[in-house]
């Protein structure tokens, strides 16, 4: 997992927002909409960084598509420490 974290927080282009994604996640849970607003950042943008966070098993969402809640998975979670040096590293 720690591979995967650096790998999709750092080695590709979007990286940064991603990282800013998962700060206000971890902040509070939060739908796409919210997510581009607050980080003011083009609602397609969002929803493309969240795909590759829920491909890669950081991020799950709750509830449906459209107004689904996005939060950190348990795997995100134990691998935080990791995750929170990527974020101090950026």
């Amino acid at each position: 997992m720690e591979a995967v974290l650096w790998y999709v927080l750092t080695g590709t282009r979007g990286g940064g927002n991603r990282i800013r994604i998962l700060r206000a996640l971890d902040e509070r849970p939060r739908n796409a909409n919210q997510l581009a607003e607050d980080l003011a950042l083009d609602y397609k943008t969002v929803r493309h960084h969240l795909d590759v966070l829920a491909d890669n098993n950081i991020v799950r969402d709750s509830g449906d598509d459209y107004g689904a809640i996005y939060l950190p998975t348990e795997a995100a979670r134990v691998h935080w420490e990791t995750i929170e040096t990527i974020m101090n590293h950026e």
